[in-house]
């Protein structure tokens, strides 16, 4: 039996990822780059943690865009190239080409700029993982033509070129003429998203104050004896309604019993306060359009009709199409380099899924319209 035992295949050990981050030094030159993550990226990301509509927004369009495909000629290389796009390794816990590319998009998204890698293995012959570099430690410069973009890494107090960019995938998020660095789709929003966390402040610390009940207990003294022991009344009255409060607070009913002139008013109960579902909504919508989210996805229900919300998801469509445009380009790289790796000439093409069941039942509504009617017209002649 034991001539029938097959040795397993070690896995290849992965090589030294390029675009990792290591310790740097305060002076560093920056003549001719461009930092891929500058101020304005700890800025998306608070706006992202304060504002839950924003992180769900970009979350739905990261799990929208996925679900795709890729296929090659040769059968024997699909195989392996399925199971590749299941179980590459990404980064240090994750599995899978789609969770690469739900990181990859998800920092184009919020930083306007991703970057990601090819891990090789240290023989150079097999891909070991995928990796989504951090751009905090990376810079970007133009390259020898006016259609290259050079991502270096900081090394210590230099910026170094990375040795092999065939490994490296750049991607910019409408980009300005001329430029390389891409723009967030957060761009326009920290003045709304400001204002609105105003609001929302402004609101916690009016129920901090009117929301939790206060008590303005007056005693007015009558006649001479009263106003002569006053202060000694006033502090019987102050210590039995303390006592009347905490034994509230512990579940017990305890009743406030006074002699004389005692007035009990709560304090803040005349004043009102602003109603703020009109700009908060005018805000929010600002918001929405900027992300070109229908609102019926994010839990808000606001007044819409049929036509309506099949017109937004139309948008919604169209947009998650223009960033599967995006991403295309770095999924043919990752796969035609592992199967270039293979000794695989054959070219990958990426088949993306349908976004909604929507569309496939208009088409598929259009398709039997057209055959009813071509059926109609050879009945006629």
């Amino acid at each position: 039996m034991g001539l029938l035992k097959t040795k397993q295949k070690p896995e290849p050990a992965a090589a030294a990822v390029q675009t990792g981050r290591e310790a740097s030094h305060p002076f560093w030159p920056v003549s001719g780059y461009t930092p891929l993550s500058g101020g304005d990226a700890k800025l998306y990301e608070a706006i992202r943690e304060a504002v839950p509509l924003v992180d769900a927004a970009l979350t739905k369009i990261v799990r929208l865009a996925g679900g795709f495909r890729v296929e090659c000629g040769d059968p024997a290389s699909q195989r392996e190239l399925e199971r590749f796009c299941r179980e590459v390794k990404v980064g240090a816990g994750g599995r899978g080409l789609e969770t690469f590319l739900g990181e990859y998009l998800d920092s184009l998204l919020t930083y306007g700029n991703a970057v990601g890698e090819i891990v090789l293995s240290k023989d150079r012959r097999a891909v070991a993982g995928l990796y989504n570099a951090s751009l905090s430690g990376l810079q970007v410069r133009a390259g020898k033509t006016p259609f290259d973009a050079q991502v270096c890494v900081r090394r210590g107090a230099e910026l170094q070129p990375v040795k092999m960019p065939q490994l490296v995938m750049f991607t910019a998020l409408s980009p300005p003429p001329s430029g390389i660095k891409g723009e967030s789709v957060l761009k326009s929003l920290p003045f709304v998203t400001s204002i609105l966390l105003k609001i929302f402040d402004a609101t916690g610390k009016n129920f901090d104050r009117v929301g939790n009940v206060r008590f303005a207990v007056t005693y007015k003294p009558g006649s001479d004896m009263d106003r002569a022991y006053a202060k000694e009344r006033a502090q019987q009255i102050a210590r039995e309604w303390s006592q009347g409060m905490s034994a509230g607070g512990r579940g017990q009913v305890r009743d406030f019993v006074s002699v004389g002139d005692v007035d009990i008013k709560v304090i803040g109960a005349d004043n009102q306060i602003l109603d703020t579902q009109v700009p908060v909504r005018q805000m929010l919508e600002q918001i929405i359009a900027k992300l070109s989210i229908p609102p019926f996805l994010l839990g808000l229900n606001w007044s819409t009709t049929e036509r309506m919300s099949k017109q937004q998801a139309d948008i919604l469509t169209s947009e998650l199409e223009y960033y599967r445009r995006l991403l295309t380009p770095v999924l043919m790289r990752v796969c035609r380099t592992f199967l270039r790796l293979r000794g695989c000439p054959c070219e990958p093409v990426v088949k993306w899924n349908t976004i909604n069941l929507q569309d496939e039942v208009e088409s598929a509504k259009a398709r039997l319209y057209n055959a009813q009617a071509e059926q109609l017209e050879r009945q006629n002649g």
